[in-house]
């Protein structure tokens, strides 16, 4: 009988198609990646101590773009919320993607949390989220691409009570007590402000933009200190 030369193809069975691990091994992986920021290597690791399974990093980041289809339908509900909110808070902080240095944007209203992960920490970001809506009120640190995004601005006191308190360590100005002491006050007020009369409020608000407006205009010579009143 004669030999048949040449390629035979078959369809791949459908076994094969897909990935071979159950939802409950999909939300493990996906629970110890982004919530544990396990790295791959880790995560590998992590797969083989506890389970005894050997998964390549190709194999895992299939499962989790697997399991990243489940949240599509619910983050963009948390983006549509977003983009009607009248009060948004922002903050970036650096990460690393594959290998590269890259940033970790979050963006939250009374509503929603979104997570964006971007190659950037420029203001490019914030208007491809933001898809042309401007709330009254943005609420950041004073890194100049969170700035102009709103009606008004309002600066974090919580980052600006993070740089006073490493002045503070670094420097014996006056001049920085007295704006730590004002931010106490505020937060004081923040915390209270439903249980005041708002006659009282308007009275303490009154009061807080009176003494920082003289701590604004007071003279130092610390560098620190400067940087913080401008």
């Amino acid at each position: 009988m004669p030999l048949l030369r040449g390629a035979v193809i078959a369809a791949m069975p459908k076994a094969a198609k897909g990935t071979p691990f159950g939802p409950r091994l999909h939300a493990v992986a996906t629970y110890l990646k982004t919530f544990q920021a396990l790295s791959y290597e880790r995560l590998q690791g992590a797969f083989a101590d506890l389970f005894g399974l050997r998964i390549s990093q190709g194999g895992l980041m299939n499962m989790l773009r697997c399991a990243q289809g489940r949240f599509l339908a619910e983050r963009d509900q948390a983006i549509a919320a977003l983009r009607r909110a009248k009060i948004i808070a922002s903050d970036e902080t650096g990460v690393r993607i594959e290998g590269s240095n890259a940033y970790h944007w979050v963006f939250r209203c009374a509503d929603a949390v979104v997570h964006q992960a971007a190659p950037t920490r420029g203001a490019v970001v914030v208007r491809t989220i933001m898809d042309g809506h401007r709330p009254d009120v943005w609420l950041s640190d004073r890194y100049v691409a969170q700035q102009g995004h709103a009606q008004a601005h309002q600066t974090c006191l919580a980052h600006l009570a993070r740089d006073v308190a490493y002045a503070i360590e670094a420097s014996e100005d006056y001049l920085l007590s007295r704006l730590e002491l004002w931010l106490a006050k505020a937060f004081a007020l923040a915390r209270d402000i439903e249980t005041l009369a708002a006659s009282t409020v308007a009275a303490k608000c009154r009061a807080l933009e009176r003494s920082l407006e003289a701590i604004l205009t007071a003279p130092t010579s610390c560098d620190l200190a400067l940087h913080i009143q401008n």
